[in-house]
């Protein structure tokens, strides 16, 4: 082919195989946000569906394919007639489309699932690829199960393919069973036995059951494959399919290793991708989750933050800001060292010799044993308050009421705060009964916040469970965090909200402190 020999095509099947693990399917209107977001971060091709699955699923085809302004739109078929007239039906009209058409190669499949002969898979092959382009010049055939595939049948369907006019052929992992020096032969034998796979372009789509479909599918572009079927965050069936930004970054990072290959793909715009498909299809990303995970880059370890303070190379491979992160995360906990400590004290104004370094720190430690993780304000508030939060805190709970119930009761919320020395309640509605709650903490304590997340998870199991709830809320532009913890989940919101809401009288006490320090120099 007279592709740049270098450019290695990435197929996003986020939409298809991505889909097909959700707990309930994307309707039009969500896939077409994520088609054009992934059309966005440069992906080659976008497999949109599987248009004979339903009429809905066909539309949505059809609606991706006339919406893409870069991606060539694909769809998915059967070695099926009907199947493969559907996605033409989809997508006829367009200047380019891909039609993907599949067959299952391995014995067990072939045997007991198909009950055929291997004969009757190549002739199956050879008809369908040439049904299909009778539509369109751009067919991609896959062996469906080729990991485990004789390599003397898999070579046979190769070529037979090539020559019916597919103009790329796939060689799936598709239960995740190879390892990559395994995987890396299947690719080399294909491309030394096969007479005529200089015309096509191969392909690997690897899933991720034993934790190798980036291994495999990096290994099979190093023996030649140049296209790469992922989705975005990992997502697909089972433990999902080869992730998108594990590769790009890989092949991006490592360039002189992988041979001077590259992507298309929009480095910068990989996290606010990776951000919309765990919204849209509320499949959260996991915190340790590579690239794109909270904790990709975050830094807990005292001595990993010194290094990180002195050199971010020394631990960070990657830049956030290359995958559109701001910036690095310093998690303050137990784990943090002194120089952590100084660091985030002189980042909020203080110079060094105005504190005694040693009993900042002695104390800090005692709050993050208590706390978990400390944040900039608990830091500062150790250089202003003692060491007993409790006594610190201007606002406690001292009675919640609520009440909720059917469409036609209007959820009613009555809290008693202690603030300072006195005591005050306050009543009212809300859109549900933790926004009831937190309409009357609001107006107890005179502080407008903005409710950035809530979340709630279980403590323990069954039914003496206590609930946490953690929340993260913006006050004048800082963000303040607080987390509440009970039996009763409507409480635990409550004490999350005072949690943060002392923290920000705590902000603001320095505040006042600082500034009539400042009155007194001048």
């Amino acid at each position: 082919m007279a592709d740049d020999k270098n450019h290695v095509y990435i197929f996003d099947t986020t939409l298809r195989d991505g889909e097909q693990a959700l707990m309930r399917s994307l309707t039009p209107v969500q896939k077409l946000q994520l088609a054009m977001m992934l059309d966005e971060l440069g992906v080659d091709v976008i497999e949109a569906g599987f248009p004979i699955s339903s009429p809905g699923d066909l539309k949505s085809v059809h609606d991706i394919g006339h919406a893409l302004k870069h991606a060539v739109c694909c769809g998915l078929s059967r070695t099926v007639e009907k199947d493969i007239d559907a996605v033409h039906e989809a997508l006829h009209g367009l200047d380019h489309y891909r039609i993907h058409t599949f067959v299952a190669t391995s014995d067990i499949h072939v045997k007991d699932k198909l009950h055929r002969s291997f004969d009757d898979i190549i002739a199956m092959c050879d008809h369908h690829v040439r049904y299909a382009r009778n539509y369109t010049d751009d067919v991609e055939f896959s062996c469906e199960d080729a990991g485990r595939t004789p390599i003397d049948h898999l070579c046979r369907i190769v070529e037979t393919a090539i020559n019916a006019g597919a103009t790329t052929v796939n060689i799936p992992d598709t239960v995740g069973y190879t390892l990559p020096y395994e995987f890396g032969g299947i690719i080399r034998t294909l491309f030394n036995r096969v007479p005529n796979i200089d015309k096509a372009r191969i392909s690997v789509h690897c899933h991720n059951d034993l934790g190798m479909a980036t291994a495999n599918s990096l290994t099979a572009v190093q023996e030649g494959a140049r296209q790469i079927e992922v989705c975005m965050n990992g997502l697909g069936e089972r433990a999902g399919n080869c992730s998108l930004e594990e590769v790009v970054m890989s092949m991006k990072l490592r360039a002189p290793y992988m041979h001077g290959v590259y992507t298309n793909v929009v480095a910068e715009n990989i996290a606010r991708a990776s951000q919309m498909v765990a919204s849209v299809c509320n499949e959260p990303v996991p915190s340790h989750k590579a690239i794109v995970g909270s904790n990709a880059f975050a830094h807990s370890s005292g001595i990993h933050q010194d290094g990180v303070l002195k050199n971010k190379q020394t631990y960070e491979i990657l830049t956030p800001e290359s995958v559109g992160f701001k910036e690095n995360n310093m998690h303050m906990t137990a784990r943090s060292g002194r120089h952590m400590i100084k660091a985030v004290l002189e980042k909020l104004g203080y110079k060094e010799g105005t504190y005694n370094l040693d009993d900042i720190y002695q104390r800090f430690l005692k709050l993050a044993d208590r706390k978990g993780q400390v944040f900039d304000y608990d830091l500062e508030a150790l250089m202003y308050f003692s060491q007993d939060e409790d006594e610190e805190n201007q606002f406690k709970l001292d009675n919640l009421s609520v009440m909720s119930g059917g469409k036609n009761i209007i959820p009613t919320a009555s809290v008693r705060l202690r603030i300072g020395k006195r005591t005050r309640t306050e009543s009212g509605t809300g859109n549900g009964p933790v926004d009831a709650v937190f309409n009357c903490i609001s107006r107890l304590t005179g502080l407008k916040l903005k409710l950035e997340s809530f979340q709630i998870n279980a403590k323990g199991s069954g039914m003496n469970a206590q609930g946490q709830v953690n929340v993260d809320v913006i006050y004048e532009g800082r963000h303040y965090y607080g987390v509440g913890i009970s039996t009763d989940v409507i409480e635990a919101s409550a004490l999350s909200l005072i949690s943060a809401s002392n923290s920000i009288y705590r902000a603001q006490v320095i505040e006042q402190e600082k500034e009539q320090e400042e009155n007194k120099e001048k």
